[in-house]
């Protein structure tokens, strides 16, 4: 899976992308707001490790993840 953040700009908040390996869409979320979105993908258990990645790189990075 791919981690993508995205720096928002004015009124637009910073957004997180999640891809599969294909690069496929799986979710679009607020950086300040993971949980209904994890949730549905069936990944909640692993939102405190994902958002722990997500703090920690720099905007507009790709990073793979294993989960």
């Amino acid at each position: 899976m791919y981690v993508i953040k995205v720096k928002g700009v004015a009124k637009i908040p910073d957004y997180v992308q999640l891809r599969d390996s294909a690069f496929t869409l799986l979710a679009y979320f607020r950086v300040d707001r993971p949980d209904k979105s994890l949730e549905k993908l069936g990944l909640g258990d692993k939102a405190e490790y994902i958002m722990q990645v997500v703090k920690e790189m720099p905007f507009g990075q790709i990073k793979k993840i294993d989960v």
